[in-house]
């Protein structure tokens, strides 16, 4: 199947040297959620505005469901939303104005119907007579997404849609997101929160430095990259770790009643039960255990300074 999104060689270098982006390829599926994962500066705003038609490369290309950004610039625009991270929309306007503003801008026909349904998913149908000036942070942030889907695009992109909005506002978002999926949307996401990407991503692309370091499958990434530990809490303390047990990654907490196994999750299912096997060989008992994984975070931390 053609993927709706393909990126091919794309670099850009602006005015003064400095280079934004380094030869990156990728390919986006339709009706998946990609986030995207990059420290400040790494290049993820730049590669939305490529793949928008709002930046010109330097070189490489990018389709938009068949359609080149550039040689074909109003077809490809119009299968793609995009909420940029900025709020910006007209503040004397009210929102069911601006929503239907920015479907003619498309030359799209009117369609009350469908813009009535956006509006009411996004929780904002009963604030659509009220001026853009009187609505809370998060308010406006859901106007910004009912503008991008008016024109019913194919693609949508979500630059650090949650900032600034609370932790209700933020998991109603996330279903909204889901949703749109459901109806065959694709999503790239751009995001500071980890663990919203943790929570919705079919896969994570990283960017470091204007290189595109890692795509993978969400799941398989951290099946591959996330350490687990198991924590076992002993009847009776121990002065050190026991003889015989250097294969294990074992530490003694400080307090002698804790013994921490760190291992790949890879390693789990045979790991777990050679150590039990062992420890209980050595007549050591436990009376409660517990096991932690490494969080997308915290892989992603580990990814990029490995780039530094």
């Amino acid at each position: 199947m053609q993927p709706i999104i393909s990126i091919q060689g794309l670099s850009k270098t602006y005015a003064g040297g400095f280079q934004a982006l380094k030869n990156v390829s990728l390919d986006i599926g339709q009706g998946e959620i990609f986030a995207l994962l990059g420290p400040n500066g790494a290049g993820k705003t730049t590669l939305i505005g490529i793949t928008c038609g709002l930046v010109n490369p330097t070189s490489g290309k990018v389709l938009a469901d068949g359609h080149d950004i550039r040689a074909d610039y109003r077809a490809a625009r119009a299968k793609i939303g995009l909420v940029p991270q900025e709020l910006s929309t007209d503040a004397f306007e009210t929102v069911w104005a601006t929503v239907k503003f920015s479907r003619g801008l498309f030359g799209k026909p009117p369609n009350d119907a469908y813009l009535e349904k956006v509006l009411k998913d996004l929780s904002l149908w009963d604030k659509k007579d009220a001026k853009i000036m009187a609505l809370s942070g998060g308010m406006k942030r859901r106007v910004m997404i009912a503008k991008a889907l008016s024109h019913e695009p194919k693609i949508l992109f979500l630059d650090e849609p949650t900032a600034g909005v609370d932790v209700e506002l933020r998991r109603e978002m996330w279903e909204m997101v889901r949703g749109l999926r459901e109806d065959g949307v694709t999503i790239i996401l751009t995001t500071h929160y980890i663990e919203e990407a943790e929570e919705m991503a079919d896969r994570v692309g990283v960017i470091s430095k204007g290189e595109l370091i890692l795509v993978e499958d969400k799941d398989a990434l951290m099946r591959q990259l996330g350490k687990k530990q198991l924590t076992l809490h002993l009847q009776e303390p121990l002065t050190a770790v026991p003889e015989g047990l250097g294969q294990y990654q074992l530490a003694l907490a400080a307090d002698g009643a804790e013994l921490v196994y760190t291992f790949d999750a890879q390693a789990e299912a045979t790991g777990i039960a050679e150590l039990l096997r062992e420890l209980s060989k050595k007549g050591i008992d436990f009376r409660d255990l517990q096991t932690e994984q490494s969080s997308l975070e915290e892989i992603f931390v580990s990814l990029v300074k490995g780039r530094a």
